[in-house]
């Protein structure tokens, strides 16, 4: 019986943690049913580096934008060069961005200045963004709905752990949640019923890697092959089997990310 495919929707395979061993990483995601990955460019000076990976593993596509926690101390980018980034064809999303007042509450201005260029890179584009938030759900929820109002865009809300609310806000504009190891610690019962609590059909799975690995490798580095463990416990979550989480988690991601579900490898 053939491995059910996963999608490891958010990733970093540019950090130092995986420093010469790309295609071994890559190699046991695929073994574990992982076929497509998205790593995410945080710094844009590190963008060409994002590329030569997506460029080089046929399962790997990239997204890049400033990281909330980066903003204050990164140039702000101009939407043209967002939008002409885009054009690659392994680039499937505009971020990450987003708002993380727990350790750098300081730029928060700053990064708000900084979502709001990411937003509208992803109406130009049509392509996903992709959004940190963390201790920042007031405001989180205030821009993403005022911005939406104002000209829609696709979004998900990327190793989602917020609060409730929040959640609610992200769904009712249409956007995807996605299930970070996060989702599969012990002790995260009340964020396991925030994504019960929610359709099906925006869920997304990833790792984050190289963090947040779930158990049994908590603490440890994490990798893409990983994200087969947390879906099985998104599965649990929605009373389904494994194998029909990953092809409904799957399906969630083609419709989220049509670019990299479109996308063919050159002949």
């Amino acid at each position: 019986m053939p491995q059910p495919q996963i999608v490891d929707s958010h990733c970093h395979l540019d950090f130092p943690d995986f420093d010469g061993e790309h295609a071994e990483i890559v190699a046991r995601a695929v073994e574990a049913g992982v076929t497509r990955m998205v790593t995410i460019c945080t710094r844009l000076h590190n963008e060409p580096q994002v590329r030569a990976i997506a460029e080089t593993f046929d399962p790997v596509f990239y997204a890049a934008g400033i990281h909330p926690m980066r903003a204050g101390e990164e140039p702000l980018i101009a939407v043209d060069r967002l939008v002409a980034l885009a054009g690659h064809p392994k680039f499937v999303g505009i971020g990450e961005t987003g708002l993380d007042y727990h350790y750098t509450a300081d730029s928060a201005a700053r990064q708000q200045e900084s979502l709001h260029i990411h937003i509208e890179a992803a109406r130009r584009t049509g392509l996903p963004l992709i959004i940190h938030a963390r201790d920042a759900d007031d405001d989180m929820a205030r821009i993403l709905s005022e911005e939406h109002a104002a000209g829609a865009f696709s979004c998900v809300m990327h190793c989602f752990s917020s609060g409730a609310g929040l959640a609610r806000t992200a769904l009712d504009l249409g956007f995807y949640l996605s299930m970070s190891g996060i989702a599969a610690f012990p002790r995260s019962s009340e964020l396991r019923e925030i994504f019960a609590a929610a359709p099906l059909d925006r869920i997304l799975v990833e790792t984050d890697a190289p963090y947040l690995a779930p158990p049994p490798h908590r603490g440890k580095r994490n990798e893409p092959a990983y994200a087969a463990l947390t879906a099985r416990v998104g599965a649990e979550v929605f009373g389904l089997d494994y194998a029909g989480f990953a092809a409904r988690t799957s399906a969630n991601f083609d419709r989220l990310f049509a670019k990299a579900a479109a996308w063919e490898k050159p002949r």
